[in-house]
């Protein structure tokens, strides 16, 4: 059934008179599996954990654009929880020696999954020094690799939809906080969005053969098949399950999904999510590539200033009145955060924003686990026909709510190294982001579609 959609897929696409459009764009794809041990923390949680065995394979997976007279970019997808820039701007650099293609137009992603070794420190636990070394160097191979698959190349996009498997997962509670973990049985309501949007970027042979499929929604990657083995989590599965099935190389763009999580069973989770990619790549429309651009600038932000108090108070009496037994080891993490923060507060830190085009479809790069309400907006505010709004991306700064999330508190603005930069930080990535986006689209034409 599967291969008789992208068969179908395949024929639609070439009904539509896109001959003309062979030469026009060409692409590469290619994925690197990263090993890993028993012995390698696993990042996600607020206490160390280990896991035996994996599912499914952690990789760096790049994609490499092409189009004569216009750019070269590339886009790299890599399985694990978060990447800082100290790891990530010598790999790019790096790319840019050795592959000649520019740093602004290096797109690295991670796709949060929490059950992979960790490349971060955070909460009760540090990164693994080994595992990040190999996660640099799969990223340049995978990009070479890319590279030098470069082929001629018919673009396909569409935007679905998967409103079932995730929700807004910062519950209000009767006692006015905002629900994290623990009991939830008196939630009376979301605070805020959910976005169900799944788009598709696929990438087909003039012989119709697919080359390369992106796709992307916005809820935690949280959700091993088998909980207890390193995995790159559902949305990972499904891209690696769609590669036998259909061909070529696929991967998943992790959407705003900051204040998003997962309630369903794992398994679950991959049935419908790969069911609804299946439906959308069989949906995809040609999208003539007419030029290919990007754009990387800094973006300067502040590390928040914290009554101590206050937030001691906070996490005391969530995890106090949650958590039963295991409170007081979590609350003594975020003391221990903080205690590390506080003589940081008002500092200056210097973070990427990356827009990348092709032809009318746009990704607009973040660093952070970005809230659903910033991703929905600036979907709505760009000026491109189709936007794709791609989370920790070339760094990693925390958690950005939105000022009202502020206000309302809960896990994911208490402050500590996960959630550290000053408020109103969201909301000023956005209104640049809309501003690199509109300067994208002036400097050259838009594909008609």
């Amino acid at each position: 059934m599967t291969r008789l959609i992208a068969l179908l897929a395949a024929i639609m696409f070439f009904s539509a008179g896109n001959a003309a459009t062979v030469a026009a764009l060409r692409v590469g794809a290619a994925s690197v599996a990263l090993e890993a041990d028993d012995s390698m923390p696993i990042a996600g949680g607020i206490l160390a954990r280990f896991v035996k065995g994996q599912e499914g394979e952690l990789r760096a997976t790049a994609f490499v654009l092409e189009k004569p007279s216009s750019a070269c970019l590339a886009i790299v997808s890599c399985d694990v929880l978060m990447l800082t820039r100290d790891l990530v701007d010598p790999v790019v650099a790096e790319i840019e020696e050795s592959c000649g293609i520019p740093a602004a137009n290096v797109l690295v992603h991670t796709t949060h999954t929490h059950h992979a070794p960790s490349t971060i420190r955070v909460h009760g636990y540090g990164r693994d020094e080994t595992f990040c070394r190999r996660m640099q160097e799969g990223i340049v191979k995978a990009v070479a690799a890319a590279k030098e698959r470069l082929a001629d190349s018919l673009f396909t996009f569409q935007l679905g939809q998967e409103g079932t498997v995730g929700i807004n997962s910062r519950l209000r509670l009767a006692d006015g906080t905002i629900y994290w973990t623990g009991p939830r049985d008196d939630a009376v309501g979301p605070s805020g969005p959910f976005d169900p949007d799944l788009p598709v970027l696929a990438f087909r042979s003039p012989g119709g053969q697919l080359q390369a499929l992106l796709y992307g929604h916005s809820t935690h990657t949280i959700g091993a098949l088998d909980s207890s083995k390193r995995s790159p989590a559902f949305y990972g599965l499904v891209a690696q399950d769609l590669e036998k099935e259909l061909g070529g190389t696929a991967a998943f763009l992790e959407g705003a999904s900051g204040s998003t999580h997962n309630y369903l069973p794992p398994r679950e989770s991959f049935a419908r999510i790969k069911q609804a990619v299946l439906k959308t790549f069989a949906e995809a429309q040609p999208r003539n590539v007419d030029r290919l651009a990007a754009m990387k600038r800094p973006f300067t932000f502040r590390v928040r200033t914290f009554d101590e108090a206050a937030e001691e108070k906070a996490v005391g009496d969530y995890c106090n009145k949650r958590l039963g037994r295991s409170a007081e080891p979590i609350i003594e993490i975020f003391r221990k955060m903080r205690k590390e923060l506080a003589s940081q507060q008002g500092d200056e830190r210097i973070t990427w924003l990356q827009v990348l085009q092709i032809g009318d479809v746009a990704l607009a790069a973040v660093p952070a686990e970005f809230f659903t309400k910033f991703g929905l907006e600036i979907k709505k505010r760009s000026p491109f026909a189709s936007t794709v709004v791609v989370e920790l991306s070339n760094d990693w700064i925390g958690y950005l709510p939105d000022r009202e999330a502020h206000q309302l508190g809960g896990y994911q603005v208490w402050t500590g190294l996960h959630s550290y930069a000053e408020p109103g930080t969201g909301e000023r990535i956005v209104d640049e982001v809309i501003s690199m986006l509109e300067e994208l689209k002036r400097a050259g034409p838009l594909g008609r579609g």
